[in-house]
């Protein structure tokens, strides 16, 4: 057996063994419908994190979604080719992530193939028009309710479903509930008139059937920026889509003042990280 010569090479040897760093550290990723934790290794680029996910989660259809984080008072999007810890991704660990779709089909029933990616895309869609970060009419409203209620009880049943059985859930967005002098129960005998036609149409039908009428909705698939145009200091939004980048006023995120379609853009600059 050999021993340290003497106490200072000891003492470095302690000083070495304190600093080692981890070689892994904690995430939790929220998708729409579960909480996971997972240990990933320092090394680990954006992209073997997300693959992990989309393995665990069971998804093939990965090119919709990615990994988002909260920096700045917005938000951004985890990079696949560089390392997790040399992002700017908050370093309290566990680090959080929310597993989101972040490209929009524009003809979800032909682009969306795989029940798992129409049910994250249901759920994602559904959070944001009840959120009202889709606007959404009333009448559409409670047809798309509708769906999500055939989605979760299956076939209406007068013997089952009992004046009151949708109490707990939350079907429509808090707008179109201020917007008439209408109680909990009249609105429910809206959704279930409608729910009742629905018979005999399965779950991922039903979702579907919801993502077919939302994706024609005004803001289905826009993400907002705030931006402010340098000569006047106006306050304006940036929105894109699919179809392009758009410029609207903050109070109106409906209809766009100006519009520039993808096939007319030939270059995107930057200055550093903006």
């Amino acid at each position: 057996m050999q021993f340290f010569k003497n106490k200072n090479t000891f003492k470095m040897s302690i000083l070495g063994l304190k600093k080692k760093q981890p070689k892994t550290f904690k995430v939790k990723v929220i998708t729409m419908d579960a909480e996971m934790e997972f240990s990933c290794e320092v090394k680990w680029k954006g992209k073997d994190l997300f693959d992990l996910v989309c393995r665990t989660v069971g998804l093939r259809e990965t090119w919709f979604f990615g990994l988002r984080y909260t920096v700045k008072d917005t938000y951004a999007w985890l990079k696949p080719e560089k390392r997790v810890l040399d992002q700017e991704v908050p370093k309290d660990f566990p680090i959080t992530f929310h597993f989101l779709a972040k490209f929009f089909p524009e003809k979800v029933e032909e682009e969306l193939v795989q029940e798992i990616t129409q049910h994250l895309f249901f759920l994602q869609v559904k959070k944001q028009i009840l959120d009202e970060e889709i606007f959404c009419s009333p009448e559409a409203s409670v047809l798309l309710a509708s769906y999500a209620v055939q989605a979760k009880y299956g076939d209406y049943d007068p013997n089952f479903h009992k004046p009151g059985f949708l109490a707990q859930d939350e079907l429509l967005p808090k707008r179109v509930l201020m917007q008439y002098q209408m109680t909990a129960d009249m609105w429910e005998e809206k959704i279930t008139a409608w729910y009742a036609e629905h018979r005999g149409i399965a779950r991922d039908e039903a979702e579907m059937e919801y993502l077919k009428i939302a994706q024609d909705l005004e803001m289905y698939g826009v993400s907002y920026f705030a931006i402010t145009q340098n000569k006047r200091d106006t306050d304006l939004l940036l929105g894109v889509d699919a179809q392009g980048l758009h410029i609207y006023n903050p109070n109106n995120k409906l209809n766009p003042n100006k519009s520039f379609p993808w096939s007319g853009i030939r270059n995107i600059s930057y200055s550093e990280k903006e």
